[in-house]
């Protein structure tokens, strides 16, 4: 394989000689990260992009995809110690850490598929998540957040910023005459969520962009619960976007991965983070995240058809207080939903009589549901924001965030949408009892 096809590398080895002008000041010509095809997806569909982006064909035995490359480290020639003494690295296989083919290969995709310049992959999505905010946040520097995040984010920004000379604000997501209020002299990122877990507010892309831009900011969205399918927040003029891969793109529950997204001069900037912190994702795991990420396309349609008909039943059921998923009438961004979002997703949000008791009872008696963790897989998951993914939280907290008691957080997967239907109806019955 040839590692000197680097694409959007423009420059010629006279240039590579003398000392980049970009060295210090981030003025790159170059527009692209590493890659091992570089046909142009532009203009083609998601599922072409999801499939063929990136993915190379081995050379030398014809097989069809990319092979696992599990090796530590790679044969090194004047094109490679030149890249070290430029400051190009990162665009040339040295050592696995620094980047791996099966990288390079899951990266293009995603780049592909969010409409992006670059991207890095990362060992969890809390590798991603620190990588990116380290890479944008100095020492003394301030963060407005959604104060509806991810428990390890939020753990990340309460507990490690203030030993790292940081601090963080919280904010309503949708308040943004309180996002404007929380930002400081020192503040130099807004953080929010595409679709807060598990109450499902979307993020207004435009307006956070445009509070950024007013003020000179630097924005990173976490779009884990949409994906690029439904909506890619690189074109509304997001800064970063960050993804836990172990969700949606791997989409088959058996992988941690995360992914940072965005230009390639910011993402050159995280790239040194992964090599400190050292979350670089594996061949194999690279190879099995590019693999989910072939049937992404197809895989959150089906997610959406059987959630949209599930949230459909629940809503008209009568031990159910609430629903929510972007699709329903009920919905309270409608609107916004409608002009974001180009599918509804798989995720639903309902609060069942009876509280967090009646809520246990329910997840017992569901048969195809699975009562676990996580979530975007091609099986249903069910959990207990309470007990799971806000367990950090106050019930004050919880309740000041509208999660109260009887919440269930429902991942739909890809089975036959009557088939969840009747597994909930048999649940929801055995609680009437």
């Amino acid at each position: 394989m040839k590692v000197n096809h680097v694409r959007g590398d423009k420059r010629s080895k006279s240039a590579l000689a003398g000392n980049p002008s970009w060295s210090g000041d981030l003025k790159r010509t170059r527009n692209a990260g590493p890659g091992l095809d570089y046909k142009s997806f532009d203009g083609t569909g998601f599922s072409t992009k999801a499939v063929h982006a990136g993915t190379t064909d081995d050379e030398k035995t014809g097989a069809v995809g990319t092979p696992i490359y599990q090796t530590s480290t790679f044969l090194l020639d004047n094109d490679q110690y030149d890249s070290i003494e430029q400051g190009h690295a990162r665009d040339r296989f040295i050592y696995s850490r620094y980047g791996n083919p099966n990288q390079w290969a899951v990266q293009q995709k995603i780049a592909a598929l969010e409409n992006a310049e670059s991207a890095l992959v990362f060992s969890s999505g809390m590798a991603a998540i620190t990588a990116a905010v380290m890479a944008l946040v100095d020492k003394g520097g301030h963060v407005v957040a959604s104060n509806e995040l991810y428990g390890g984010t939020h753990s990340l920004f309460n507990h490690d910023f203030p030993n790292w000379g940081m601090s963080t604000t919280y904010v309503d997501p949708s308040d943004f005459d309180a996002i404007e209020a929380a930002i400081q002299p020192n503040t130099q990122v807004l953080y929010f969520e595409a679709l807060t877990n598990p109450l499902l507010k979307l993020a207004d892309l435009e307006k956070l962009v445009a509070i950024a831009k007013k003020h000179h900011l630097r924005t990173i969205i976490d779009a884990t619960f949409v994906t690029p399918i439904a909506c890619r927040p690189l074109d509304w003029g997001v800064d970063l976007v960050v993804h836990s891969a172990s969700k949606y793109l791997n989409g088959h529950s058996d992988l941690i991965a995360g992914v940072v997204v965005g230009s390639r001069k910011l993402v050159d900037m995280v790239w040194p983070k992964l090599l400190n912190f050292g979350g670089n994702l594996d061949p194999h795991a690279s190879y099995l995240l590019e693999r989910g990420l072939k049937t992404l396309s197809i895989r959150m349609r089906a997610h959406e058809e059987s959630a949209y008909a599930l949230a459909k039943y629940l809503d008209n059921h009568k031990q159910v207080k609430n629903v929510i998923y972007p699709k329903l009438p009920s919905y309270p961004d409608a609107e916004l939903a409608l002009k974001q979002l180009k599918l509804g997703g798989g995720m639903i949000s309902f609060v069942v009589e009876g509280g967090d008791q009646a809520a246990l009872q329910l997840l017992k008696h569901l048969k195809y549901v699975k009562s676990a963790t996580s979530l975007g897989g091609v099986e249903s998951l069910v959990s207990l924001p309470f007990n799971s993914s806000q367990a950090s939280f106050t019930n004050k907290q919880r309740e000041d965030m509208g999660i109260f008691p009887g919440c269930v957080r429902l991942s739909v997967g890809i089975e036959d949408p009557q088939d969840l239907i009747n597994d909930f109806e048999q649940a929801l019955a055995k609680l009437a009892e």
